[in-house]
């Protein structure tokens, strides 16, 4: 059923399930405890969008635990007024809607601000020009015969009335005058291109408010809880509500409507509680913290602006650049070097958006990252793993709460041989022959170091299974099947062995127990809106550290897959995806837009990808990102799979005038000294070519430092085509 806040059942994933808690985690020693009373605002809306916007006054630099002061002095609180009335138009996929203006999709031909000038000086001279010639009778009085024809005679008889009729007509005539010559020397262009946008620079007015205030919390009024909707309304007013209790509101109210039965339960919440009703199931109502700018509205983070670069489209230059569940839930590939920005640019920005997501009871978030990465604070979750050190307050389920040995058994194998062998069946197949006979014998499956055993052989570990399960026909029937494969040369098991070996250590001696005696998280637990952290020992441990991020991929898309309930948008976010990717992963990853899951996977080369999933990996993904640095190698898959596209291309041929008539010649003097260039003659030949998006050369040699290219798709099937980020701005 909807996890909207409204109804929390009391509903585990195994014997042991997940964590689903009811008061907020306990801090580690040393970590700062969240904020007391209300939480922030929200962030305010960027200023107009014809340039860059500014930093967000609240964004932060540094260690996530113990963030450093601003780099900028912080301006003044937005309220949650001025956020819930700011327009949030329709725009194409990715762009940041929060007080979007659309721009025009062509870029209008501009004439240089020299000849701009000059040429409406020069139209403006000839016009007071002819109207001096007018006025003072040098062209005759031809031009009064309107003015007689107009007017009656009497009109002519009276000097006081032909006297203010004639004034009329010379002001219409100059009038008529002044606007034909302005439009002349393009007057108009330089009040567009100066003056209106020193007035929005100055001060960016946003758009009038149209329709309901949202403030006033129309839906409920128009459902008749007037009530409930006074409470929230003079909340919005007073302050105490922020963007997340806005989010996690809404989307309790739209289970509501969903689930009728549940309005009483509903407005007995907001009635009793107002803002803090239907809360998360951490009591928490914000991040300790927050490092990036977040619509909770539209569930979009910000992370920078498309820069005003010739390869952008003209309508999407210097508007922000925003991700949504909606694009994460066709999957996010991004590709980049060391120190491109890929953590704190992109995974640290999306994982604070899902967390508050999910504080919102709209998401849960799984994010995997190396110990003593910058991420986020512990605060920021109600899970931590940290793999491989003691005193963690909860274990990783080796077999993902599965019941059944051959799902088991599938997940494992994924993690321990997915990235060596091209199909994984065979190993998964001896797994179940070994680990479902132990689960009938024990009631468990086996820990790491039975699990070592069995794969390695041990006859005792075999003679005592054998006999634990002496009256199962069945499970004998699976042990002989073992025994008969163990005999032959190329026996998975051996190399199943090594791999779990790697598991096999006393650092590990806590993070994997199957005997009860720990606390094992399972993925299963993703149909509840958790913020889960794990953090692998890629220091020390780099192979278990693989073994455990493919057991993770795997287990989470067979959770994804396998919920009954996907009303939550469900997401994992690998730092660093390298040895992850397997052909099962490939296709798994494929299916999760169906599901509204999806990943988002890190790499620093798609040399970490083996060669033959490269190509479909990347036709697997539906948003895909090129960091600065790219090697060429890996832009040649990026340009491969962006395409081409026709574009227009002008060629220009300027041919010199030469006269030897002397009024030509000071015509063409007087042009060169308006205009600063030679009187000349130009052909142009227009033609439409097809080129590359963006090339391999461009995209290794011509992204800058600090930049990145995006194209993103929605699980609708819309997409845009990909764009030059700005991810400082």
């Amino acid at each position: 059923m909807d996890r909207d806040g409204t109804s929390y059942e009391a509903r585990g994933t195994h014997a042991d399930p997940g964590p689903h808690p009811a008061v907020p985690p306990p801090h580690p020693a040393g970590a700062p405890s969240p904020p007391a009373g209300p939480p922030p605002l929200p962030p305010a809306p960027p200023a107009a969008p014809a340039v860059p916007a500014p930093a967000p006054s609240g964004a932060r630099r540094g260690s996530p635990a113990a963030p450093p002061a601003p780099r900028h002095a912080p301006a003044a609180a937005p309220s949650v007024l001025d956020w819930l009335r700011t327009p949030r138009p329709e725009a194409e996929p990715g762009v940041w809607r929060l007080g979007h203006r659309p721009r025009p999709a062509e870029e209008p031909e501009d004439v240089p601000a020299r000849r701009l000038f000059a040429g409406a000086i020069i139209a403006l001279l000839s016009g007071w020009l002819l109207w001096s010639l007018l006025w003072n009778g040098y062209l005759g009085h031809y031009w009064l015969w309107p003015l007689v024809v107009l007017t009656p005679d009497s009109w002519r008889s009276d000097g006081e009335t032909w006297a203010t009729a004639s004034d009329v007509y010379y002001v219409l005539v100059g009038g008529g005058l002044l606007v034909f010559f302005a439009r002349v020397g393009h007057v108009p262009e330089i009040w567009r291109r100066y003056a209106r946008r020193s007035r929005a620079r100055a001060a960016a007015v946003p758009p009038p408010r149209t329709g309901a205030d949202p403030a006033d919390w129309p839906e409920l009024r128009d459902a008749g809880l007037t009530e409930a909707a006074d409470r929230l309304a003079e909340a919005v007013r007073a302050g105490t509500l922020g963007d997340v209790d806005y989010a996690r509101i809404q989307r309790a109210w739209h289970g509501v409507r969903a689930h009728p039965d549940r309005l009483a339960a509903f407005t007995d919440a907001v009635r009793a509680q107002g803002p803090a009703a239907c809360a998360h199931p951490s009591g928490a109502r914000d991040l300790p913290a927050r490092t990036a700018t977040h619509d909770l509205a539209t569930g979009q983070v910000r992370i920078g602006v498309a820069a005003d670069h010739p390869r952008n489209p003209y309508g999407r230059r210097t508007t922000g650049v925003a991700l949504e569940p909606a694009l994460l839930g066709t999957s996010l590939l991004a590709v980049g070097p060391a120190a491109a920005g890929k953590t704190e640019r992109l995974v640290r920005p999306v994982t604070e958006g899902l967390c508050l997501q999910a504080l919102a009871n709209r998401a849960a978030v799984v994010a995997v990252t190396a110990q003593g990465s910058p991420l986020a604070p512990d605060t920021a979750f109600d899970v931590v793993i940290p793999v491989g050190r003691p005193g963690s307050r909860y274990d990783l389920d080796l077999y993902g709460g599965a019941e059944d040995a051959d799902e088991a058994a599938r997940t494992l194998a994924e993690a321990l041989v997915g990235d060596l062998v091209p199909d994984s069946r065979r190993a998964a197949t001896a797994l179940a022959q070994l680990i479902g006979p132990h689960r009938a014998a024990h009631g468990r499956f086996p820990g790491v170091p039975e699990l070592r055993e069995l794969l390695g052989g041990d006859p005792r570990a075999l003679a005592e299974l054998r006999a634990a399960v002496a009256g199962d026909p069945a499970q004998l029937r699976e042990l002989d099947a073992r025994a008969r494969q163990a005999g032959r040369g190329d026996d998975v098991a051996v190399l199943l062995a090594e791999r779990i070996a790697f598991l096999d250590r006393p650092a590990f001696a806590d993070s994997f127990r199957t005997d009860g005696a720990g606390r094992p998280f399972s993925l299963r637990a993703i149909e509840h809106p958790l913020r889960v952290r794990v953090d692998l020992p890629e220091r020390g441990h780099a192979e278990a550290s693989r073994i455990v991020a493919r057991l993770l991929l795997a287990q989470f898309t067979e959770a994804a897959l396998a919920r009954a309930d996907r009303s939550l948008f469900a997401c994992l976010v690998l730092d660093d995806a390298t040895d992850t990717v397997t052909a099962d992963s490939v296709r798994a990853v494929q299916r999760l837009r169906s599901a509204h899951a999806g990943v988002v996977l890190a790499l620093r080369t798609l040399q970490d990808v083996p060669e033959h999933l490269r190509g479909p990996l990347l036709g697997a993904v539906g948003c895909r990102m090129a960091f600065s640095g790219l090697a060429p190698w890996d832009g040649g898959r990026f340009a491969e799979v962006w395409g081409t596209e026709w574009v227009q291309t002008r060629d220009v041929t300027n041919r010199q005038i030469i006269s030897d008539e002397p009024l030509t010649k000071a015509m063409h003097f007087m042009r060169r000294l308006v205009t600063g260039r030679a009187a000349t003659a130009e052909a142009v030949t227009v033609r439409e070519v097809e080129r590359q998006r963006w090339s391999a050369s461009e995209l290794a040699h011509g992204v800058p430092a600090g930049h990145a290219v995006l194209s993103v798709a929605d699980v609708r099937g819309e997409h845009a085509p990909p764009v030059l980020v700005d991810l400082r701005g």
